[in-house]
């Protein structure tokens, strides 16, 4: 389904605005002080920042138990809207005693500053088990999603909410493109077909092969990195975000391509968070995205390409965005070339492969990645900022 304009409708056909009105916002203001408050940490402070941009479009709040329990469980809304992960607000068993359903809940940030309000209209208890099962196919708590769903309250809190404060990025206000301004400026480029790219490493040369395969097939390409809450180990956001700039700089043809930044925090629940980022870049107005080798997968919990199986799973046109699958990309030796093995003539022997994690080892020992597996410049910049 697409909009006048040409563009993918967003999912569930409206793109949700949950940033409270000047007029709201002095309303709001003025209770402050009088209102039950809770404290978001920072993946449920970036939940409420996607939720009010329309990021997470058909969601206008925090789950209640209906949509919830069918999330987890059946991987839709009650609606029928096909949805994979779970968006809720979890508290103790302390602080939701005292709440009651009905009344409006200040939503503080970490700094106790007021950015936003939540409807209360269902609280529910759930159990953690069930979820990370369900969602994350394991009850480890190992795994990072499984530990935060172990650690948050016992409550979901549940129902619509405001936003009422939302400063610049501190790093990259200008990538800082909510789904509103990325679907006017596909517009203005005349863009029909865009595929969007997720990603939380640097472009490495495997990346750039298959972003490239992509793109010649559409009209542009949402380079849209994840800046939000990710694991300790992954490398910093500034210093990916500098190899993204080198890359588009020196490999892409800039006309085609509009990078920004996503706020949005990591679950690492691998085939479900693919579904999940991809219903998030349909929001955005991409009609197609990119799924590579393990999306969002963690350790060696998820199968190679159960990311991609489990698009299978879904009725396409519910879905409303087509997923873009792609083999491991690796060095062939012999054709000297970026390839799969859809494409390489070679055996094992003459294919080169480096993983994220490997490049870091080599990083750390002061060694540059080889220039089969990373652009030089980008392997400079990584070099440079590990050695700061």
């Amino acid at each position: 389904m697409s909009t006048p304009s040409g563009l993918i409708a967003p999912h569930g056909g409206q793109l949700i605005n949950r940033i409270a009105s000047d007029a709201e916002k002095q309303e709001f203001l003025a209770q402050g002080d009088r209102l039950p408050r809770i404290t978001l940490d920072a993946r449920a402070q970036s939940d409420l920042e996607m939720i009010a941009i329309g990021g997470f479009s058909p969601l206008k709040g925090f789950m209640e138990q209906k949509d919830y329990e069918l999330v987890v469980e059946e991987m839709h809304l009650s609606n029928g809207l096909p949805w994979s992960v779970p968006v809720t607000l979890s508290v103790s068993e302390e602080i939701a005693d005292p709440l009651k359903e009905g009344n409006w809940v200040r939503l503080d940030d970490a700094n106790g500053r007021f950015i936003g309000v939540l409807e209360l209209t269902e609280k529910y208890h759930y159990n953690k088990a069930h979820e990370a099962i369900n969602v994350y196919r394991t009850d480890e708590e190992k795994h990072p999603g499984v530990k935060v769903v172990y650690e948050q309250g016992a409550v979901n809190l549940a129902g619509p909410v405001w936003l009422l404060e939302r400063d610049d990025h501190p790093l990259f206000p200008k990538y800082q493109i909510d789904p509103a301004a990325s679907r006017a400026a596909f517009q203005a480029r005349g863009w029909t077909t865009v595929v969007g790219f997720q990603t939380r490493n640097p472009i490495h040369r495997a990346h750039e092969y298959i972003i490239k395969c992509a793109l010649e097939t559409v009209d542009g390409l949402f380079l849209h990195p994840l800046v939000g809450a990710t694991k300790s180990d992954d490398i910093p956001a500034d210093v990916r975000m500098r190899c993204y700039e080198i890359m588009l700089e020196n490999y892409f043809p800039q006309e085609r391509v509009i990078l920004a930044i996503n706020p949005s925090a990591m679950r690492y629940a691998g085939p479900r968070e693919a579904i999940f980022h991809a219903l998030i870049r349909k929001n955005y107005g991409c009609t197609h995205f990119i799924v590579g080798r393990d999306h969002a997968g963690v350790g060696d919990y998820y199968g190679t390409y159960d990311a991609q199986k489990i698009f299978e799973e879904f009725d396409p046109q519910a879905l409303g965005i087509t997923p873009m699958k792609f083999e491991h990309a690796f060095f062939c030796k012999k054709t000297e070339q970026m390839a799969t093995s859809k494409t390489s003539p070679s055996g094992p022997e003459d294919r080169i492969h480096l993983s994220g994690t490997k490049v870091r080892e080599m990083l750390r020992r002061g060694e540059l990645p080889p220039p089969q597996f990373s652009r030089p410049l980008v392997a400079a910049e990584l070099a440079k900022a590990m050695h700061d």
